[in-house]
């Protein structure tokens, strides 16, 4: 493996999915629909906590997963309600 192929810069495993928060859970978790109509987990990623992004019930954001968990996600961008 090359010094710069470690397992965490590697982004080919990740899969992006738009989705919108359903409930707020307790230790900032959040239930999202997805797209195709799947509910799951997913906290929010450290740069949005940064930043101090509030999410809110009703808001549309992008999900990041990885294959090997389906059932739990990061989100990563709150979109800009129009």
């Amino acid at each position: 493996m090359k010094k710069n192929e470690s397992p965490k810069n590697n982004k080919k495993e990740v899969i992006e999915l738009k989705g919108k928060i359903i409930e707020t859970l307790p230790n900032a978790m959040f239930r999202v629909e997805l797209e195709n109509g799947h509910e799951i987990l997913a906290h929010i990623s450290g740069r949005m906590r940064m930043h101090y992004i509030k999410i809110l019930p009703g808001d549309e954001v992008t999900i990041e997963m990885t294959p090997y968990d389906l059932s739990k996600g990061r989100i990563i961008y709150r979109h800009k309600k129009i």
